[in-house]
């Protein structure tokens, strides 16, 4: 898509409105004007206002009974037309999963589970209740209601529609459709299959409805994330929210991984976090400005536009002190958007995310999140991958843990192989997807034995290009498995076995049994082009902290990749961004130093920027004629040595831009 079709602008803001019928007036002190106008003094260029909510109410004239009962004015239409007036898109939100004033009135489109309880929420439960997408009248109201809005509103910029989810739905509506295509209700595994048939099938109605009135406007379908199924009915999509707020339990590692997945679809994107100190709808809760800085910031770095959430409050009147807020952040937004106009990512390492082979699990979640973090922490520059994205631009592949290789996987591992690419492998990746005991890849290096005998085991570094003494026992906290290195390939790192594994019947101290005795089996193998370790150290890296398991990676990934395109000195806290505008002749590097904690709760948060100084970054790109600070046009004096430009930026604080203009 061209940058001229991309639906989406830079500065937006996603107004929900899911306001309950038992609250009255609503929208007594809306003034379309003075809506209009607060938005545009807080920088914002698109705001996503609502048609109906999950409580099924509508805000605007309608012909259905649904229409808020308390509602004063014609409010959705009102919005559109202020907005217009000063260049601000208004896409149009309507709900499709919770409704809950249809769930009362017609209990029989609820979803039911197989134990014939509804699924979500209960009937005394204050919480959503699910509507089954497979329900044809629920489908013919839904029909009916996005054509009203699609008819009556003043203009349509696009349609955002939410809760694209489906469950495991053994409702009569669904027993009925599996019965008549063969499959078995009351298997869930077919259940499963037939909620991702609806998913698809709901998508393609919706936007047949929208394409019948409107050929250009937007449509995203929000199921909370990207998923990899989201490749078959991406003609139903122009663009994708990634929707992550890292204090509403997605937390500060979910955007830039999800980011870097949504980025291979070659899709415009954006990332879309919440004013909110904690989750949506959240009053009176509002976010530090250093952690809203750095979730909009991280979206420009993820060559993603900036999307910010909020609720409006019942009197239709927007909080002064919210568009302060997100004014502050959108000003200065505003001032970058130049470096990140039709910016194109530049990534050599891909890394193969696990839920494109159906694995969900938490293990595997974070191991996903522990590859991010190694990488990132290193400012490597990388994306993540499936099985339908050409690998041939990686120059590394990663696969994290648990990547089993199916026929299809099998093929392209080995011709992207035979082609020149460099693989990392850890675990089970690589694996026979059907047997599990023998590895798929042709040249690998090592050969799979068994399922380590204990647990805990530990690791040695006796050869002289480890960082480590040679006398120094790390503990591996997960059971790894046994592998045979291969005739005349480099081995390093060696299991050592403990004394026993801790039981009733033996322990020792208050953990884990000390090393005993070296093992036969390496825990590190190499090749020309290959690299293994025996144990999911991506995820132990995330879920133990262990710093070793970071170095091995990082060790690993140095001898495939000896000359990256970003390398720096800086604390690991730091991110880097390098992107490239090709219209403009020049690359742009995004610099993040903020620094996410737990310190209340569960809720992360950042509170302050913390400045540093004289970080020395080198970049392998063409020599550029200057380079500059964005957007303070202030040049910083740079060194062309190795095919590297060498550059020592003097100050980060919170976000800075640098710019190699060639």
């Amino acid at each position: 898509m061209s940058q001229q079709q991309n639906p989406l602008r830079f500065r937006q803001v996603h107004l929900d409105f899911h306001t309950s019928e038992v609250i009255s007036p609503v929208g007594q002190d809306f003034d379309p004007d003075e809506f209009a106008d607060t938005l545009a003094r807080a920088h914002v260029d698109s705001v996503t206002c609502f048609s109906r909510c999950h409580h099924g109410m509508i805000y605007h004239d309608t012909q259905f009974e649904a229409r808020h009962p308390g509602l004063t004015c014609n409010l959705l239409a009102e919005q559109i037309t202020a907005c217009h007036k000063r260049d601000i898109r208004v896409p149009i939100y309507i709900t499709v999963g919770f409704d809950e004033y249809m769930a009362r009135r017609h209990p029989e489109w609820l979803e039911i589970a197989p134990d014939g309880k509804p699924n979500w929420h209960g009937p005394l439960q204050a919480g959503w209740h699910k509507l089954c997408l497979n329900v044809a009248p629920y489908l013919d109201y839904l029909d009916a209601q996005i054509t009203e809005v699609m008819l009556t509103m003043p203009a349509i910029d696009g349609l955002f529609f939410d809760i694209l989810l489906q469950s495991s739905c053994a409702c009569s509506w669904c027993v009925a459709t599996m019965k008549a295509k063969g499959m078995n209700p009351t298997d869930e595994k077919a259940r499963q299959f037939h909620a991702a048939q609806v998913l698809v099938e709901v998508r393609r109605f919706i936007s047949a409805t929208v394409r019948k009135h409107n050929n250009t406007c937007g449509i995203f379908f929000n199921s909370g994330h990207i998923y990899p199924d989201l490749r078959q009915v991406m003609d139903c999509f122009t663009h994708f929210e990634v929707e992550s707020l890292p204090s509403g339990g997605w937390g500060y590692d979910h955007f830039p991984v999800a980011g870097r997945y949504a980025r291979t679809f070659n899709m415009p994107f954006l990332g879309m976090t919440g004013r909110f100190n904690k989750s949506w709808g959240d009053f009176g809760g509002y976010k530090n400005p250093a952690a809203l800085e750095y979730e909009c910031f991280t979206s420009l770095a993820e060559t993603a536009r900036c999307s910010i959430g909020d609720q409006l409050h019942p009197s239709g009147k927007l909080d002064p002190y919210t568009y302060d807020l997100i004014g502050n952040v959108y000003a200065k937004v505003e001032k970058m958007e130049p470096y990140c106009v039709a910016a194109k990512v530049l990534s050599e390492i891909a890394v193969f995310n696990p839920e494109a082979i159906g694995v969900q699990d938490s293990q595997v979640d974070s191991s996903l999140a522990g590859a991010y973090l190694t990488l990132a922490e290193k400012g490597y520059q990388f994306d993540v991958v499936d099985q339908w994205v050409d690998w041939s631009r990686y120059k590394v592949l990663i696969l994290p843990d648990k990547i089993y290789l199916d026929d299809i996987l099998r093929d392209k591992v080995n011709t992207y192989l035979e082609l020149g690419g460099k693989i990392l492998l850890t675990h089970h990746a690589g694996l026979d997807a059907e047997s599990k005991s023998a590895f798929a890849v042709d040249s690998m290096p090592c050969r799979y034995q068994a399922e380590a005998a204990q647990c805990p085991d530990y690791l040695s570094f006796p050869y002289p290009w480890s960082a480590y003494p040679a006398d120094t026992r790390f503990v591996l906290y997960e059971r790894g498995v046994e592998v045979e290195a291969l005739a005349d390939v480099n081995v390093s790192g060696q299991v050592w076995w403990s004394y026993f594994d801790r039981s009733w019947e033996h322990f020792c101290s208050h953990v884990q049994a000390p090393p005993a005795e070296e093992s036969p089996y390496p825990a590190l193998v190499y090749s020309g082009n290959i690299a293994y370790c025996s144990y999911p150290l991506f995820g132990m890296y995330k879920r133990h902290g262990a710093r070793v398991y970071k170095q091995i990676l990082l060790d690993m990934l140095n001898h495939l990749l000896p000359d990256p395109l970003v390398d720096l000195t800086a604390p690991t806290t730091f991110r880097v961004s390098l992107t490239e505008q090709p219209q403009d002749k020049r690359h742009v590097l995004h610099l993040l130093h903020y620094i996410p904690e737990k310190r209340f709760g569960d809720a992360p948060t950042i509170e302050e920027t913390l400045p540093v100084y004289n970080i020395p970054i080198s970049v392998r790109i063409p020599r550029p004629e200057k380079v500059y600070m964005a957007p303070e046009m202030q040049e910083i004096p740079f060194k062309h040595e190795d095919g590297r430009i060498h550059v020592t930026v003097p100050e980060v604080n919170g976000y800075c831009i640098v710019v190699f203009q060639q």
